[in-house]
């Protein structure tokens, strides 16, 4: 190195007035934020849902006794393009419901003929004869009735699973009291009466099952089926009054609380030396806090014992009449149930719902909940939920629910005062130290959810976001 070239550093340090950046952050630290977290989500259900405490680890649901109506969904099978109902998902019919004749019930099966439809074909016409006993596989199709003024009202919409028809088993003269028409390309297997009555010819086991239910003495009931309370009301003098009781249901369910655990693990040494400014297993422990929310609140809609989506009831789910959200759908949700407090959507079903209302011309109002401007409809505020599946057909579901035990709604359940309680239904338990100086903590959230009377949670299926 020549005399010129190591005069140049010297030179230029006699230039410099103040201490260089490189030299000043040798001794001072540069401000940090804390550790981020990009699946932090607002946990919207978890912030708005009334907690309830679960003690003992379980919470019974007592309800008034109903009678079971056999209104469930029938589960097909395909090969290729041809398709068959499952022989022992018949017994979802009403009329099947306690029918256990596995050979009776793969000949039915076997009779079911299955017919395509194009939308908008008339698949059954009011006034017309019921003939056969309809299933549908695939699809949506609308019911329409005949209005006091002779204009079409909507009866609402059926889809995958559902059926219509199943009076025409046992009554010979019945006829069809509504339209029903296809509201997209249908999938549909049908049953003629004809060829059940024929079954049942052949069948004694159907025959007496047929037999039995006809009859069967018509249990008093009210319109959401349960038991009928006699009561006796604008009456004069002195009649005698009915006597009565509030019948219970003999093994109400229970809710058991899920666990979401794991464990953390901080090496002594960072615990140790890099504490400052900020404490290193509080940060890990927050984080690992998040995610276990995270996964709480994805269980608490997805989980398939006690999860809302596979909890509600079936007469309380219900379709959009053509694909994406609109604003009849969502007040057809709406109406299924007295105090709504709340709708659940995945962000893309609430712009899709957004963009609905901006064809319509209809503007909904905004509230603010939390700091949050969130859109309402009819004054029911719509919360975001990324937890919400979307289905490889880009569908997904929309919920609303009345909440509280007060109001007979949805609850989450929790138990609180736990042993190393960090926050409600959550603790972090010291493991021990490893030989190899891992410190390592167990850290347990127990949950749950349950809907205390089947209307209190709705849902609005195959919301289609976009074209």
């Amino acid at each position: 190195m020549t005399v010129t070239e190591q005069a140049q550093p010297a030179a230029a340090d006699q230039a410099r007035l103040s201490l260089s950046t490189q030299a000043a952050r040798n001794l001072a630290t540069t401000a940090k934020s804390v550790p981020q977290m990009q699946s932090i989500s607002p946990r919207w259900l978890l912030r708005r849902l009334p907690w309830t405490e679960a003690t003992g680890g379980a919470y019974r649901v007592n309800r008034r006794l109903s009678y079971a109506v056999g209104d469930g969904r029938v589960t097909f099978t395909n090969i290729g393009a041809e398709v068959r109902v499952i022989p022992q998902e018949l017994r979802e019919l009403a009329l099947l419901r306690d029918f256990d004749d596995d050979d009776s019930l793969t000949a039915l099966a076997d009779r079911f003929q299955q017919r395509e439809h194009r939308k908008g074909d008339v698949i059954a016409e009011f006034g017309n004869p019921v003939e056969a006993l309809y299933l549908i596989a695939h699809g949506k199709v609308g019911k329409s009735g005949v209005g006091k003024y002779g204009e079409s009202t909507s009866l609402g919409v059926l889809a995958d699973g559902e059926h219509f028809g199943e009076q025409s088993l046992l009554e010979s003269e019945a006829i069809w009291e509504f339209t029903v028409k296809a509201v997209t390309p249908c999938t549909v297997l049908t049953l003629p009466r004809r060829d059940f009555a024929e079954l049942a010819d052949r069948s004694p086991a159907l025959r007496a099952h047929l037999d039995d239910v006809r009859s069967r003495p018509k249990l008093p009931a009210n319109k959401h089926g349960e038991a009928e309370i006699t009561l006796a009301s604008g009456h004069d003098g002195e009649p005698e009054l009915p006597g009565t009781f509030a019948d219970y249901e003999t093994s109400p369910r229970e809710y058991e609380l899920s666990v979401a655990q794991t464990v953390l693990r901080v090496h002594t040494r960072v615990a140790d030396l890099y504490n400052d400014p900020m404490n290193q297993t509080e940060q890990q422990l927050r984080l690992t806090i998040e995610a276990l929310r995270e996964r709480q609140e994805h269980d608490m809609i997805n989980n398939r014992s006690f999860g809302l989506l596979h909890n509600a009831d079936l007469k309380q789910r219900i379709h959009t009449r053509g694909g994406p959200p609109t604003p009849l759908d969502m007040d057809d949700l709406l109406s299924r149930r007295r105090k709504t407090r709340l709708f659940l959507a995945q962000p893309r079903a609430i712009a899709a719902f957004g963009r609905e209302c901006t064809k319509l011309g209809v503007y909904p109002q905004t509230a603010d909940i939390d700091g949050t401007k969130l859109l309402t409809w009819r004054g029911v505020p719509i919360f975001p939920c990324d937890k919400i599946p979307i289905t490889q057909a880009n569908t997904t579901s929309i919920l609303a629910m009345r909440t509280g035990v007060e109001d007979e709604g949805v609850v989450g359940l929790r138990q609180t005062g736990l042993p190393d309680e960090v926050e409600p239904g959550l603790n972090v338990r010291f493991m021990g130290i490893s030989d190899k100086g891992v410190i390592s903590y167990q850290v347990s959230a127990y949950y749950s959810a349950a809907v205390l009377v089947p209307n209190a949670l709705g849902v609005l299926e195959h919301v289609e976001l976009g074209h």
